[in-house]
């Protein structure tokens, strides 16, 4: 899957769309998802165009894969979820479920998230 830079994160790191801003830095930014599907559902991105986690494994510099890690375990912390415990899930390509080209995390808390998959 090529990197499309009309997909809406890439149009929000762009500044066309707003977000509802909970974590920016030089790498990063997290934002609350329009559709929440837990208590606290924020979305965590890289700014670099990074279509998936495999694409992002492969192509990113050393600072951004440090970057967005910590980033992450801070945004936990600053939202009052990493005591409580979250779950964080990166959906890559068609069979994974992943609906915007651009790799992002799903940080979900709040309430018991239950089992992992369906079963």
């Amino acid at each position: 899957m090529a990197y499309d830079r009309d997909n809406i994160f890439a149009r929000i790191l762009r500044g066309e769309i707003p977000c509802d801003k909970v974590y920016e830095d030089e790498f990063v930014l997290a934002f609350n998802d329009i559709n929440p599907q837990a208590p606290t559902h924020v979305l965590v991105i890289p700014k670099g165009e990074y279509v998936s986690m495999d694409d992002f494994s492969e192509k990113a510099s050393a600072e951004e894969i440090a970057a967005l890690m910590r980033a992450t375990g801070q945004i936990a912390r600053d939202i009052g979820v990493a005591q409580a415990g979250y779950r964080l899930l990166a959906n890559t390509g068609e069979n994974g479920g992943q609906e915007v080209p651009h790799l992002h995390f799903h940080l979900f808390a709040g309430r018991s998230l239950g089992p992992m998959l369906a079963q």
